[in-house]
């Protein structure tokens, strides 16, 4: 009887070949600008790989193996830069504005900063607290709803909230197909017409706290962040701003109990 032609078995693999990402991801994680902005030079044809232009800004790329161009000048990983920066009430949190607003670039023209990206978004009428840095990588893990980092808020408010509005936004409400809903909410001071709450969140939609008291019957008069995690605000004066320490830096991505 003939025998049984013989199964040769094989292990799978594992590449060992580091992950490739789209060409503007990789202008981003450089710091040397926001995705946009990288996704519309390399369209423009500022951009080349290895001396050749490329336009598609989700070209496979590998920054230890190509070498990158922005205007025929390389690019090189810029140092890791994490600013806090305390926004006044009335200027954009973008990098233009279409309708000529001051923004936070403005602000910061004169600081000599390298591009810096916001870390989350302040609204134009809200003030304090705003991150910016060049780490992506930092920035996402700070603003991924996942963290669940508190984000502290004190806010005042036409009217005098009592023991039910606060519980009432602690419960939460359903506005526009969003639950809004605060970690923690109290009361700091009250007058004869207004109010200071301290709001705290947990993970923030689009003008969260603005839409909860709003939907209670209470209009927002100011809302002024005042820290992230562990992080405060601080002393920090209206359009000031400063470097965070190594330490502050690590604070901001520790796991949460």
């Amino acid at each position: 009887m003939p025998r049984p032609p013989s199964i040769r078995r094989t292990t799978p693999t594992t590449s060992t070949q580091p992950a490739r990402h789209g060409l503007a991801r990789v202008l981003s994680k450089l710091g040397t600008c926001s995705r946009s902005q990288a996704e519309q030079w390399v369209r423009d044809g500022r951009v080349s790989v290895d001396g050749r232009v490329v336009r598609d800004p989700y070209h496979p790329t590998l920054i230890s193996l190509h070498q990158l161009a922005v205007d025929g000048q390389p690019v090189k990983r810029t140092e890791s830069v994490y600013v806090v920066f305390n926004k006044p009430r009335g200027i954009v949190v973008s990098a233009a504005d279409e309708h000529g607003r001051a923004t936070v670039y403005t602000a910061l023209a004169e600081a000599g900063l390298p591009w810096l990206g916001p870390v989350g978004r302040l609204d134009k009428a809200s003030e304090g607290l705003l991150l910016l840095s060049n780490d992506t990588t930092w920035a996402a893990g700070i603003t991924d709803p996942a963290t669940h980092l508190d984000k502290t808020y004190h806010v005042q408010v036409a009217g005098l909230p009592d023991a039910v509005v606060l519980a009432a936004m602690l419960a939460g409400i359903e506005d526009a197909g969003d639950w809004l809903k605060a970690q923690r909410a109290t009361l700091l001071r009250a007058g004869e017409k207004n109010a200071w709450l301290e709001v705290v969140l947990d993970e923030g939609r689009n003008r969260h706290i603005r839409r909860l008291l709003a939907a209670l019957g209470f209009d927002v008069l100011r809302l002024i962040r005042v820290a992230i995690g562990p992080l405060p605000l601080g002393r920090l004066g209206k359009g000031q701003w400063r470097r965070l320490d190594e330490d502050e830096v690590r604070s901001l991505t520790m796991p949460r109990p």
